[in-house]
């Protein structure tokens, strides 16, 4: 019974860590996208540059 219950804790641990993983890659692409598109959408009277973010 022991080995079973760590068989499925186990298994239960790598599907939350895949999950996580999975999440944050998804999370990782968004990010890019929103990056690459401050390169193409600049405002049309803005100094410095013309950059939509601050830093």
């Amino acid at each position: 019974m022991v080995p079973l219950l760590l068989v499925l804790l186990l298994a239960l641990i790598l599907f939350g860590v895949g999950f996580a993983v999975k999440a944050l890659w998804w999370i990782a692409v968004i990010v890019l996208v929103v990056w690459l598109l401050g390169f193409v959408v600049r405002p049309a009277s803005g100094g410095r540059k013309g950059r939509w973010y601050r830093w």
